[in-house]
């Protein structure tokens, strides 16, 4: 079996011949700061962690060198990459607590035996190939009360609208391709999630959402039931290809939706989560805990906490400098003059942290074109 040492932060791996992307770093990084704020939250001293698609283990490696993890589970369903796992997890420090085991099986078949064992884990990391939403139900009945979902999707077609009955059969959702195409995604799998939690009596708290394009990757905190109102924050969103307007409405009052200002028929999709994407407070307790002698988080991934930090996530609505431009029939107009604009008239605006160049304001689209122009 041909290997390649890697090494990430604390961790150094290796990778074997299955699939691994060095890109995918700040997905990795992002987990051990939830992981590390989760810690503090905990009354007790123990640190569950289901990796449930590890690869060769880089995530649970970390887990357990940088975020204080005292009991892994890590699971892969290729047979071929145990031995590779009980390697790279052999390295982990023999401290008082800390205990790991690997298993070999489906996800699927993995999370039902411990949905019937009534076995539950602080934090539950699946980052899966494709929709990941079969999973949901199962996956949330790992996570004890409290606890931390994270999941990861690559289903790009379905997700940004650009194959709509593959949407509807994953995503029980109709979904139209827009320019602010991350965002639809993360709010779709959001809204997936919530369906799935509120279906079992819960409620959630979304920590984190974001893309670097291939995949879309959602922490979420399931509480023990929702908060009040929560079911109005899924609804619909509009899309209109004349103006370039986006505007939408609770699921509870979809009538409202309507034709677009200036008259034409909009696109729509949904059901789609419309409240949070993140929580920045969570974010900013989470950043606090880096440590300057060892941090965890590489320059891409501090620089991209740092936007989503920044980044309210509302209104719901995200637009794009590319398609204003278009609109305009003009050139781009800059990003931070627009928003100061925007601010100066009375309304709010912040630059999106989901993706550059976009923003979000809770301005009218006339206003917006009147003030870009």
């Amino acid at each position: 079996m041909v290997t390649n040492h890697y090494c990430e932060a604390a961790a150094q791996v290796l990778v074997g011949e299955g699939f691994f992307r060095v890109d995918s770093r700040p997905a990795r990084d992002f987990g051990v700061l939830l992981l590390r704020w989760l810690a503090g939250q905990q009354r007790s001293h123990e640190l569950t962690v289901l990796d449930g698609m590890a690869g060769c283990g880089i995530r649970s490696v970390r887990y357990g060198l940088e975020a204080g993890a005292t009991e892994l589970w890590v699971n892969d369903a290729d047979p071929e990459r145990l031995p590779l796992l009980d390697q790279n997890l052999a390295a982990l420090p023999h401290r008082p607590g800390l205990h790991w085991q690997t298993s070999k099986q489906t996800i699927q078949k993995l999370l039902a035996n411990f949905v019937l064992q009534e076995k539950y884990f602080d934090f539950v990391d699946i980052d899966a190939f494709g929709a990941a939403t079969s999973l949901l139900p199962a996956a949330l009945g790992a996570v004890r009360l409290g606890g931390v979902l994270y999941l990861a999707s690559s289903d790009g077609r379905s997700f940004t609208g650009h194959d709509r009955a593959a949407a509807v059969r994953r995503l029980g959702a109709a979904v139209r391709a827009q320019p602010c195409s991350w965002e639809l995604a993360l709010r779709l799998q959001l809204g997936a999630i919530a369906r799935a939690a509120w279906a079992m009596g819960h409620g959630l708290r979304p920590l984190l959402s974001f893309s670097e394009g291939r995949t879309f990757r959602t922490a979420v905190q399931l509480t023990r039931r929702p908060a009040p109102q929560e079911e109005a924050l899924l609804g619909l969103q509009a899309y209109c290809h004349k103006c370039g307007n986006h505007w939408g409405t609770s699921l509870l009052a979809w009538k409202s939706l309507g034709l677009c200002s200036c008259g034409a028929e909009p696109v729509c999709s949904g059901p789609l989560w419309r409240g949070p994407l993140q929580s920045p407070e969570v974010l900013s307790d989470a950043l606090a805990l880096e440590q300057a002698c060892a941090p965890s988080l590489a320059p891409m991934a501090l620089k991209k906490l740092q936007r989503l930090i920044n980044d309210p996530a509302q209104p719901a609505e995200a637009f794009a400098l590319a398609d204003l431009a278009r609109h305009l029939q003009g050139g781009l107009p800059r990003l931070e003059q627009l928003l100061a604009a925007l601010r100066a008239a009375g309304w709010r605006a912040a630059a999106s942290g989901i993706e550059a160049m976009q923003f979000r304001t809770d301005a009218p689209w006339a206003v917006v074109l009147r003030l870009a122009r």
